[in-house]
């Protein structure tokens, strides 16, 4: 299994059907830094369906820049489903964007504890005035193998659930 590989044609398949279906993309990451959305401009021609992606690293730049609130982040950790759901939630009211993934999480090596393990990952995808769907995904290795783990099931996720 050559993850690279793997990453480039789920964004490429992500991007087939965001044309198809003439849709727009917007992204919020933390724990993969932005490399959902590097990617996806990778892809020639992105701007038509990709329209901007959020690097929400910190708490401060969830609340900030998604209006995630500080009190759900205080109460369920910044890295939950609650926070993923809000991520998602939170980009598509910043732009005109069809779809949201939105992603938080461990990558590691340090961060962990025995309730949130370093490889949780929670990934949520929306589509407009549709509830976000949340999944939680316990991945393993190095702090760049978890991230490239999280990127690629993050691209898949709109297909394998919108496609019809």
């Amino acid at each position: 299994m050559n993850l690279s590989v793997d990453i480039a044609y789920a964004a490429q398949q992500l991007a087939d059907f965001l044309i198809a279906s003439r849709h727009t993309l917007i992204t919020a990451e933390s724990c993969t830094g932005g490399g959902v959305a590097q990617v996806l401009t990778d892809i020639p021609g992105s701007s038509s369906w990709f329209d901007r992606g959020f690097i929400t690293y910190s708490n401060l730049s969830k609340t900030e820049m998604l209006s995630v609130n500080p009190d759900l982040i205080e109460q369920q950790g910044a890295v939950s489903h609650q926070v993923a759901e809000a991520m998602a939630t939170g980009a598509l009211q910043q732009c005109l964007a069809d779809y949201a993934i939105a992603i938080t999480g461990i990558a590691g090596p340090t961060g962990g504890s025995i309730e949130k393990p370093v490889g949780t990952v929670y990934i949520a995808v929306q589509k407009r005035h549709q509830p976000p769907i949340v999944i939680l995904e316990n991945l393993s290795g190095s702090r760049l193998e978890i991230r490239a783990q999280a990127t690629l099931k993050a691209l898949q996720l709109i297909p394998s659930n919108y496609a019809k």
